[in-house]
């Protein structure tokens, strides 16, 4: 167990003298998704190594570091520590990957659970550490919203009506489809704007995605994008049923989407509801979210572990396809715990590993910390756990039977979820929400 979140140096030293069975997973971040690959992989006696960046003013030259993400108390976690962050600096992150490989004395197989850690590690491709999912020209054509659009259209996928706008158009990887004018003309307002990539886009907006009332504020939207040198769209606000939005849960290996690993999750609550992240999701069967999700992953020549996003557009009567997340999110503990051991299958897929799903069961992951927040704060909200879900949530017996799971929150591993407790209440707050 990772009792402490330590230095880079720190963590190099630690591993001198560590001995590794089999090649250890390289997991980042080391917060609520990187924990839940942690344990995911911790099930199959996979060791891992949770790295990410530090807290903000840690002292970096000392052994252990402030960290303020759930993953290094976990029992899952085997060694835990700090790395260069690698949107400041990517060769500074390759280098200390490398040192960290080298120390530990194994090749290393690496999940990213965040878009800059997964392009991170594929584009600086660290000595000695292994990619389960696709290189980095691929995963920027299936993160490329222009791209992901353009595909649908060929293969006849739903997606929202979108714009690429001429103003921006100078940064853009296609031709524009209209102007300001056009596209307000066509979309009427509100509408929202939402980059090519995202990436460069939240680090100028603090966002990935923007909703304007009115033609003025587009038009400063659009402008103040443009001078950062970021291609945008214009997107038709889509009227979604709350409640409906679902995702396809995937790892499709090498040979392809028809081998694929999959299980579709319906987000039956957010908070805050509607726009927010997810917080109960369930397993749910729509078979035209599989095909179009596979079929969008399989043109793009995609492998490894995502989530396909859909939207229930009321007025159109159909699922959209929103956005292909190509990595490990925050609710990857449910198709685990349904019987898909995702990042089993990617791992096993790169090592002399085997993993095999025995079906799939239905299930329902619950993140307590916001359905709690959300039942104390929303009086529109209605429970829609049981008595027997909370009886067995407080038990613990819900780790041993039923159709329900929880993020962080586990008392065979209950360190994590005290460690949650008590930064909730501490005036500082984890740079990622997932």
């Amino acid at each position: 167990m990772a009792d402490r979140f330590r230095s880079t140096e720190g963590l190099i030293d630690a591993l001198a003298t560590a001995e590794f069975d089999r090649p250890p997973a390289l997991v980042s971040n080391a917060h609520i998704t990187g924990l839940g690959v942690a344990r995911a992989l911790d099930a199959h006696d996979v060791p891992v190594i949770a790295l990410d960046r530090a807290g903000d003013g840690a002292d970096t030259e000392a052994e252990t570091v402030a960290h303020d993400g759930l993953a290094p108390p976990s029992g899952a976690v085997d060694y835990a520590g700090a790395v260069t962050y690698p949107l400041d600096d990517l060769d500074g992150f390759r280098e200390d990957v490398e040192a960290i490989v080298d120390a530990a004395g194994t090749e290393a197989v690496a999940f990213g659970c965040m878009d800059e850690w997964a392009l991170s590690y594929a584009e600086a491709d660290p000595d000695g550490v292994r990619l389960p999912f696709a290189g980095s020209e691929t995963l920027d054509d299936v993160l490329n919203k222009s791209e992901l659009y353009a595909t649908c259209e060929e293969l006849g996928v739903p997606y929202p009506e979108t714009y690429r706008l001429e103003a921006t158009a100078a940064s853009g990887t296609r031709e524009a489809d209209a102007t300001v004018d056009e596209a307000a003309a066509a979309l009427g307002f509100p509408l929202v704007v939402k980059p090519e990539l995202k990436r460069d886009f939240e680090e100028a907006f603090g966002t990935n995605v923007i909703e304007v009332a009115d033609r003025e504020e587009f038009a400063d939207v659009v402008a103040a994008a443009a001078d950062e040198g970021i291609a945008v769209m214009a997107q038709n606000r889509v009227d979604i049923a709350a409640g409906r939005d679902h995702s396809l849960a995937s790892y499709v290996p090498p040979s392809g989407s028809d081998d694929a690993l999959a299980v579709v999750g319906n987000a039956a609550v957010r908070y805050p509801r509607n726009f927010g992240t997810s917080c109960l999701v369930e397993t749910a069967n729509e078979p035209a979210i599989r095909e179009h999700a596979l079929a969008v992953l399989d043109d793009a020549g995609y492998h490894g572990i995502s989530e396909a996003e859909f939207v229930y557009d009321a007025e159109r009567e159909e699922f959209l396809l929103l956005d292909v997340n190509t990595r490990p999110w925050k609710w990857i503990g449910m198709p685990v715990a349904a019987g898909a051991n995702l990042p089993m299958a990617a791992y096993a897929a790169v090592t002399d590993a085997t993993y095999e799903s025995s079906g799939i069961e239905p299930m329902r992951w619950v993140y307590l910390r916001d359905y709690l927040s959300l039942l104390a704060g929303d009086d529109a909200f209605w429970d829609q756990l049981s008595a027997a879900d909370w009886r067995r949530l407080v038990s613990g017996a819900f780790e041993r039977e039923g159709d329900l799971t929880a993020g962080v929150y586990r008392p065979s591993d209950p360190d994590p979820a005290a460690k949650l407790l008590e930064t909730e209440f501490v005036d500082r707050e984890y740079y990622c929400s997932c």
